[in-house]
């Protein structure tokens, strides 16, 4: 299913004024796609993919995963989309520290009423899509930041998600590392046939993605960088 937002709109209160976070934004991903938004802190890139993902309700415009849309859905039918269609990979990878990292999979699945069964299974199916089947036992403190991370891309994966939505998540670690991480974001996308949006300041790795756009005081246009045939990096974060 692909991912469209049509002339969003989202103003916060500041004062006896409002601040325009979003001002008209239109993106439209297809499934299996990777779109990359760049830009300055504060530019918008984090209120843009928490409409997105149903978390916060623009003033104007609509967000439509494939032919739903959800931009006038009530909370609890936001959270339904949110859990079946819908994931989310975080800066921080916040890991549960007592729980392995096939845990922290399953925890989200059983959390949503799937059984134990198929929900291990599933969960050992994503540890070895990105690499780490052989560390399903280890605790995060056990598991370098490039492990811990995807872990998190795992578990954003767990409900087989329509739309992929990914903040930052090279921030924390070093250029190979970095590298890995975005690289393996791109081809589970793409394998998975998942429309994704990644949110990112480093445009030494842009040219992995399928598009590029830059936000600049809210507003979305296509970015004036090439995405130009990068070496894939080696899986080793």
């Amino acid at each position: 299913m692909s991912l469209v937002l049509d002339h969003i709109t989202l103003t916060y209160p500041d004062g006896a004024e409002r601040v325009t976070a979003l001002d008209d934004v239109s993106l439209t991903v297809p499934d299996g796609t990777v779109a990359a938004v760049v830009g300055p802190s504060g530019s918008g890139k984090s209120s843009m993919l928490a409409v997105a993902a149903t978390l916060v309700r623009p003033d104007a415009g609509t967000v439509r995963i494939g032919d739903l849309d959800v931009t006038g859905l009530d909370e609890a039918a936001r959270t339904a989309v949110r859990r079946t269609h819908v994931g989310i990979v975080f800066q921080q990878p916040n890991l549960l520290a007592s729980l392995t990292a096939l845990e922290q999979l399953e925890v989200m699945a059983v959390l949503d009423g799937r059984r134990p069964a198929s929900v291990r299974e599933r969960a050992r199916e994503l540890l070895g899509a990105v690499g780490l089947a052989d560390q399903a036992g280890r605790r995060p403190h056990q598991l370098s930041g490039g492990q811990r991370q995807r872990v998190n891309i795992a578990r954003a994966l767990m409900g087989s998600p329509d739309v992929l939505l990914v903040d930052e998540p090279t921030s924390a670690l070093d250029h190979e590392r970095g590298a890995a991480v975005l690289d393996l974001v791109v081809r589970l996308a793409h394998e998975r046939g998942v429309a994704t949006v990644l949110v990112t300041h480093d445009h030494s790795q842009l040219g992995l993605v399928d598009e590029i756009h830059e936000m600049r005081d809210g507003v979305l246009s296509p970015a004036d960088l090439p995405v130009a045939n990068l070496p894939v990096a080696a899986a080793t974060a």
